[in-house]
């Protein structure tokens, strides 16, 4: 894809193409799924579907692997903006699917980075693109919250006896 190609399809999608491929009340099921998986661990989760770029950075973007370094640091821009790092075991998680550049990244905080290995993130990720080819969108983000959880389940399970506090909004984030 040339740089035109990239910046026009930046240009071209905006906020409400996330409403688009995130209704309310997708948003609203993804939300309490999200709340249901917290109850089961300790850690935190937030998705976070972007339709494109701001038109500065999309224009950095010459080629396709600049594209994938500039869609993963725009996930960790996200994963700070909504304070995920901010999190008492260090235990978050950020789904992030940018709409312009078909792009899916999943930011680990350093507690859960150091016992999942990149390997089974980028299966995650894999499974989660197939199923978006396949036009399933919500049942795509689903699986890949229910494969996030079961990592956070296995890694920090919620302990009956403890409080665990949602120290993070449960909500989908549309930008």
């Amino acid at each position: 894809m040339t740089r035109l190609q990239r910046l026009w399809r930046h240009l071209w999608l905006y906020a409400a193409d996330t409403r688009r491929a995130v209704p309310d009340g997708m948003a609203e099921r993804l939300a309490q799924r999200v709340a249901a998986s917290e109850r089961r661990h300790t850690g935190e989760v937030r998705i976070c579907v972007e339709a494109a770029l701001p038109w500065s950075l999309a224009w950095q973007a010459h080629d396709d692997t600049a594209a994938r370094r500039q869609g993963r640091q725009r996930a960790l821009e996200w994963f700070g903006r909504l304070r995920i790092w901010d999190t008492e075991q260090n235990n978050g998680v950020l789904i992030y699917l940018l709409l312009a550049e078909h792009a899916i990244e999943i930011v680990a905080d350093r507690g859960l980075a150091r016992v999942v290995d990149a390997a089974q993130w980028q299966a995650v990720v894999d499974r989660l693109g197939q199923r978006l080819r396949e036009g399933a969108f919500e049942d795509g983000l689903t699986q890949a919250l229910e494969e996030v959880s079961a990592l956070l389940v296995e890694h920090f399970p919620a302990d009956a006896d403890t409080v665990n506090p949602d120290e993070l909004p449960d909500a989908l984030v549309r930008a």
